[in-house]
């Protein structure tokens, strides 16, 4: 029998982090990046480590594991019960994590709770590596603050017929909107066809207010730009770019900055300049053989921290912009003046009342 490869050492923020197995093939070789091995892996977590914690540090993260690495056609598991996928999401920490790994106490919406990964040094994210982690979903909180976000988060999500040319179209629209309103927003590649736009906001508002400021800019985008949607039933959204409104609910997270995506290529969701996005033409142009390179010119987010903003401008187009509630994610307890959950093309009017609850 072949011998087993011996573990290595990944140095990260003072602390060496062993990692089993580190010849195990992560990413498939492509045209544009050689065959990616695990401990390739763990040393990209930990030489982007500073602004990666400086991004998700203080909040609690689920990890998207994929113990046997990515390859074209795996499948992330859509839920625990979920048996058959290649790739699942680890919400509670799993045991056996060293000593040093840092926790947080949060709640669920089903009112369930867990002890989630608190990345506090750069080490923690390679220790995640080595767990299998490609992509780290942080939620929009800090301890101890973990139900008063601090971020609004933009998902532009390109929908079937439409580029990632019409997000960066979109992404501009919404960059002269939050100016307009005087706030700042960051944009990032979401690693795929995508965008996300991250606004720093006061630790003072819940996660329904931050859905709702969320709603409010996307139908005031809506009426600016005709290839943006609100839409939440993908059968009305058409060629468009959907805001994802529901994003910024509780336990629902993005791809952080800096993040590896499961993808061919090794994507890296890239944190940029407004000036920046303008000029890629490939979102997959930015990969963990090139990223490193990148933020060599310093990190594009570093100043994010310097002013938090009140969200009452977006809270005013809420409340103004025709519209009212949207719907909830299916997992969702439902929520008040919530509209049925049912698609349009299926909904018999007679079997719903005004406050979008079933007439049996």
């Amino acid at each position: 029998m072949p011998s087993k490869t011996p573990p290595a050492y990944v140095e990260a923020g003072g602390r060496e982090v062993r990692v089993s197995s580190p010849d195990r093939v992560i990413y498939e070789a492509t045209e544009r990046t050689p065959e990616i091995t695990k401990v390739q892996v763990c040393e990209y977590f930990a030489s982007v480590g500073e602004p990666m914690i400086r991004a998700i540090g203080d909040r609690p993260t689920a990890m998207e594991r994929w113990p046997d690495g990515y390859r074209e056609g795996m499948r992330l598991a859509v839920g625990p019960q979920d048996r058959e996928g290649d790739g699942f999401y680890q919400k509670r920490l799993p045991k056996g994590a060293p000593d040093w790994i840092e926790t947080v106490g949060i709640k669920f919406p089903s009112g369930r709770s867990a002890d989630e990964l608190c990345p506090r040094e750069s080490a923690a994210l390679v220790w995640a590596a080595q767990m299998g982690t490609l992509t780290f979903h942080p939620w929009p909180v800090r301890r101890p603050e973990v139900d008063k976000p601090d971020e609004l988060r933009l998902d532009l999500d390109p929908q079937p017929g439409t580029t990632f040319a019409d997000a960066q179209r979109v992404a501009e629209v919404t960059r002269e909107l939050l100016e307009e309103l005087g706030l700042r927003g960051y944009p990032k590649t979401s690693g795929n066809r995508g965008i996300h736009i991250y606004v720093r906001i006061r630790p003072e508002y819940t996660f329904e207010q931050v859905r709702h400021a969320a709603i409010g800019l996307g139908r005031e985008l809506e009426r600016r730009d005709d290839g943006v949607t609100t839409k939440w039933w993908k059968e009305e959204r058409g060629e468009r770019i959907f805001l994802d409104f529901n994003q910024n609910n509780r336990d629902r997270t993005i791809a952080s900055a800096w993040s590896l995506r499961a993808k061919s290529g090794a994507p890296v969701s890239t944190p940029m300049t407004w000036d920046h996005l303008k000029s890629v033409t490939d979102p997959r142009d930015y990969n963990i053989v090139t990223v490193r390179d990148y933020l060599a010119d310093g990190d594009p987010w570093e100043d994010m921290d310097g002013e938090s903003y009140s969200l009452e401008p977006l809270l005013h187009l809420w409340e103004t912009l025709p519209g009212g509630e949207l719907n909830f994610p299916p997992d969702y307890p439902k929520m008040p003046g919530e509209p049925p959950r049912v698609q349009p093309s299926k909904k018999v009017a007679e079997h719903w009342d005004e406050q979008g609850n079933r007439v049996e």
